[in-house]
């Protein structure tokens, strides 16, 4: 058995089939709490924007990338020019009938979005990408009217929930040129109070901090940060990001949820009856966008190995701009089939598993005393008292325990154990026979993730350490 702080004590147990490429990116994974070095002092150089509209989620190489799909006739624009030129009801006129505008040139749509700007629109976001995305096709008049609806909007909602604050965000950098310093203390503001000040501290404390909602906001304000001032916001928090992609996958259910219009993958959600599909189209969204911030990230490969399947392309009226606006057929993705099919997190007590890649595969996440079961393509939740004997998901085993307790091993391989139940963030004697007594501590969800070897009827005892720590 590893003591602590040996190769074999770690968070994270290598998949065989893994390559060493893989594993040299997965260094890491996982791993409890940050480094100093993962908060970054840096910040940018300055909030006053320089650059040209379109300055929002739309850098050159993006809307090069629409235009050519629009000349292919893709069947990404395809599927968008469907309903766009059908006149079905689009759930976010605004953005829709600009983007289409952007990839089109075809004014009469830059028209339509500004009228319904105009009109009695109040979603902030999609006021900011009227105003950007079709400043050609505003009249003096009329930019004059948007920029006073955008700051009037801007003064009177101050939320402080992430999609606000994205808001915000967008409509500063779209009037920039217009009102330059309202735009740059709006900026340097969001930057320092909640930036800084609010969410980097708290995911560094907690990767839960980021609720699976706030991602897609999260993803929109690093792009338009990143392509307007030139930062790459991430390298203030470099260990909750390079864990992202990954950590997102195993949040979602094996099985694939057939709705009419497209398969979709259901990320996790808490209650009963049938999923959110808005928000499920959303989730894709945010992988999507995840791939095209950093594309020759080796995490990010998978992830697109992940999303690129046609059958999980989104067809609807609410998810096909997204769909549009942020994938790239042309990407290579990697197999995700590499993939551990676990992950741990101490710093959260986040525990989730799968027992393969497959869609039929058992699926269990736990999460500080709430666990959650997916087993023959239905999700249940549990008690973990529920679980009275070892339970083998793929090549990894669950059990609950307590202080003291002791049972036998008979393996045919290295095996990862993680037990629930414990006192959290607390030390434990690990007696197994034939080896030196260790110490291992469970995270803050109280697991004890454990990594036996292969064995024949070996003996292990546990028990909270006699020693107390201050």
């Amino acid at each position: 058995m590893a003591a602590p702080g040996e190769p074999g004590c770690v968070t994270m147990t290598q998949s065989k089939q893994m390559t060493p490429l893989v594993l040299l990116m997965l260094a890491g994974y996982g791993q409890p709490g940050f480094s100093q070095s993962d908060i970054a002092s840096s910040h940018p150089e300055e909030f006053r924007v320089y650059t040209e509209h379109p300055r929002l989620l739309l850098n050159a190489r993006r809307l090069r990338l629409l235009r050519r799909e629009k000349e292919r006739n893709s069947i990404r624009w395809e599927q968008f020019h469907t309903l766009i030129a059908g006149k079905v009801d689009m759930p976010e006129k605004g953005f829709a009938f600009s983007l289409y505008y952007l990839a089109s040139g075809e004014a009469a749509y830059a028209r339509q979005a500004i009228q319904w700007a105009l009109g009695p629109a109040t979603d902030l976001r999609q006021l900011a990408l009227v105003f950007d995305w079709c400043h050609p096709e505003l009249s003096e008049s009329q930019s004059d009217r948007l920029v006073q609806k955008i700051r009037r909007s801007m003064q009177a909602d101050k939320r402080s929930t992430l999609a606000a604050i994205r808001s915000r965000t967008f409509a500063a950098l779209a009037l920039a040129g217009h009102v330059p310093d309202l735009a740059e203390q709006t900026l340097k503001d969001i930057w320092n109070d909640w930036w800084m000040a609010t969410l980097v501290p708290a995911i560094r404390a907690d990767r839960l901090a980021l609720a699976r909602q706030d991602s897609y906001p999260l993803m929109e304000i690093l792009h338009v940060v990143r392509d307007n001032l030139n930062f790459d916001m991430r390298d203030n928090a470099l260990r909750f990001f390079k864990d992202f992609s990954l950590h997102r996958i195993l949040t979602y259910y094996p099985a694939v949820y057939p709705a009419a219009e497209n398969q979709y993958r259901i990320p996790m959600y808490s209650g009963t009856g049938e999923p959110n599909l808005d928000e499920a189209a959303l989730s894709r969204a945010t992988d999507l966008s995840i791939v095209a911030f950093d594309t020759n990230a080796l995490e990010h490969q998978f992830l697109q190995g992940w999303l690129i399947q046609d059958r999980f392309l989104m067809r609807g009226p609410y998810s096909i701009p997204y769909e549009f606006l942020w994938a790239n057929p042309y990407q290579p993705g990697l197999s995700y089939h590499h993939l551990p099919n676990f992950f741990h997190d101490p710093q959260s007590g986040v525990l989730l598993l799968r027992s393969s890649w497959e869609e039929d595969a058992t699926w269990l996440s736990y999460n500080r005393g709430e666990m959650e079961l997916f087993l023959d393509g239905r999700r249940s939740g549990l008690r973990p008292t529920s679980i009275r004997e070892p339970l083998a998901i793929g090549d990894h085993v669950v059990m609950v325990g307590g202080s003291p307790m002791q049972w036998s091993l008979t393996l045919p391989e290295t095996t990862r154990y993680f037990i629930l139940g414990f006192k959290p963030d607390t030390f434990y004697e690990l007696e197994v026979d034939d080896e030196e007594l260790a110490e291992e501590k469970s995270d803050i969800g109280g697991v004890l993730a454990l990594t036996f070897p292969a064995s024949v009827n070996v003996g292990v005892r546990i028990r909270e350490s006699q020693y107390k720590r201050p």
